[in-house]
């Protein structure tokens, strides 16, 4: 048996009228930037995730960015982040001047530790930018709190849990700045590069969008040195398309997690807290013998990723922050032994036996 990844064709055969209609009402009108359906998209997206602002950018890690820019954060800054993620989240601190400061995962969620949070916290820490990683929020509550009292802002990247919970708020309503990505793998992905940031602050809006847009407070008018970072029409259509049907798409993947679950054997299944929901951005086990695995996951047609091989601390690009190997004994052991089995809203139910079977066995 051949099986997907992600089946992003069977998704869209399922949408491919409404999804086909969109694209080419946006030929017809040749309205490629901004316009109606990103105002509509905006508006979809803040109702979904109940946050006041919800701003369509061109990518998650230019969302990234434009929350970092509208705090002021700068050379000289500190953000404390997790080493377990995508390069994006400390890339983008690096970028601005700032510096990453790194911080141990909970061994369960896979998320930033908010107990080793503190002891990091200096004169120059700015925020607090936590990941929630592979679909979960992270421990947002305890964040907030710990932000709150030294009067730090916190940015969650929620690049993987868009339609998530935490104490039943969604995702991305859940800190001061909210940023997700519709990369095309992403539970909610478009068709080439996207992104959003949200916030119920209307200052921090306003001064988003003004960026987002080379700075223009009005057209030719330029009050903020600003980034070409806006959402272009055709991928707003489609995510208005996908928004519709986004709900009933987790609740399939909540469903094919809970087999993974009771069906799996000898593996390290994931933990989802009490306090949250998971959208299974990937659905990702640990196993001892992981090379081994993927060989013969490989020989019976079960595509396998790895997410992530090798921590942030660990990265040749952030060498000059001084961190060695043994700094966070958690991020790296479970780097060793994190796997990836396929995950989609349009896996089958005959596809998900068999991947079982095959690592059953």
């Amino acid at each position: 048996m051949k099986i997907n990844f992600i089946n992003l064709q069977a998704q869209y055969q399922k949408y491919k009228e409404e999804i086909d209609f969109e694209i080419h009402d946006v030929l017809d009108t040749s309205s490629y930037i901004m316009g109606n359906k990103i105002n509509l998209l905006e508006e979809n997206l803040a109702k979904f995730s109940g946050v006041k602002h919800a701003i369509a950018c061109s990518s998650g890690t230019d969302a990234l960015l434009l929350s970092l820019m509208a705090l002021d954060i700068k050379k000289g800054d500190e953000v404390i982040t997790t080493p377990f993620t995508f390069i994006a989240t400390a890339e983008i601190i690096a970028f601005v001047g700032a510096t990453p400061i790194f911080v141990d995962i909970d061994e369960k969620t896979y998320n930033i530790d908010p107990s080793k949070i503190e002891e990091k916290i200096t004169t120059k820490t700015k925020a607090i930018m936590p990941v929630s990683i592979f679909g979960q929020t992270s421990d947002m509550e305890s964040i907030n709190k710990i932000a709150k009292k030294y009067n730090l802002k916190v940015i969650e990247d929620a690049a993987q849990s868009f339609g998530a919970t935490h104490n039943d708020k969604k995702s991305c309503n859940l800190s001061d700045i909210s940023t997700t990505s519709f990369f095309p793998a992403k539970p909610l992905g478009c068709y080439g590069d996207g992104g959003a940031v949200f916030t119920n602050d209307d200052k921090l809006a306003e001064k988003m969008r003004i960026i987002l847009n080379h700075g223009q407070s009005s057209k030719y008018h330029h009050s903020h040195v600003g980034l070409n970072a806006r959402l272009d029409t055709i991928q707003a259509g489609i995510l208005n398309i996908k928004l519709k049907y986004f709900q009933d798409e987790i609740n399939k993947r909540q469903e094919i997690a809970i087999k993974y679950d009771k069906n799996l054997n000898n593996v390290i299944t994931p933990f989802v807290d009490d306090k949250s929901t998971s959208v299974w951005a990937q659905y990702c086990i640990r196993v001892k013998n992981r090379d081994e695995m993927i060989k013969k996951c490989t020989k019976k047609g079960v595509p396998t990723a790895i997410y992530y091989p090798l921590p942030l601390h660990l990265q040749e690009v952030f060498y000059y922050l001084g961190y060695k190997k043994g700094d966070f004994p958690i991020t790296e052991n479970i780097s060793k032994d994190i796997l990836a089995l396929p995950m989609s809203a349009f896996l089958t139910k005959d596809e998900q036996d068999y991947i079982i079977k095959v690592i059953n066995e």
